[in-house]
């Protein structure tokens, strides 16, 4: 099983930025929805949740984006992912590390740059305006059938 999959390790979401295994904590609880024998008895559904602005390696720029994008989806600092689309828990657990470490990956990404605003060229302008004296024209034309 690749390190990304392993249910009981560190987390990397970046190259610089690796979540300690320790820092991870997990709850689980029966999923809803249909199911078969083991519906009501095994807790396949699973709970990730991590302090985000406590893990270390994190710089100052870094945890001020992390306040800027996760603000709202943190309860008392801590942000938590659930997962119950899979029948086993153990895919469930995959599919939270999986999204946690997307969620941390797009929250600690640099903002695009800002796009530098250009002028429209002399044969583009050209073209545009003489479209539009075409299609007066044929608009013209369309006019009075006396």
């Amino acid at each position: 099983m690749p390190a990304s999959e392993d249910p009981s390790g560190d987390l990397p979401v970046t190259g610089s930025v690796v979540v300690p295994g320790a820092a991870l904590s997990w709850r689980f609880s029966r999923s809803s929805g249909p199911g078969g024998q083991g519906v009501n008895t095994a807790d396949s559904r699973v709970e990730l949740s991590v302090a985000p602005l406590d893990l270390p390696d994190l710089s100052e720029t870094q945890r001020q984006r992390l306040v800027e994008r996760l603000g709202p989806r943190l309860v008392d600092g801590v942000l938590t992912i659930a997962a119950s689309e899979h029948r086993q828990q153990l895919r469930n657990r995959q599919a939270a590390r999986e999204r946690m470490a997307a969620v941390l990956r797009a929250a600690l990404a640099a903002p695009p740059r800002a796009r530098r605003r250009t002028k429209p060229t002399r044969g583009s302008q050209e073209r545009r305006i003489e479209a539009k004296k075409q299609r007066g024209q044929l608009k013209k034309q369309r006019g009075s059938w006396d």
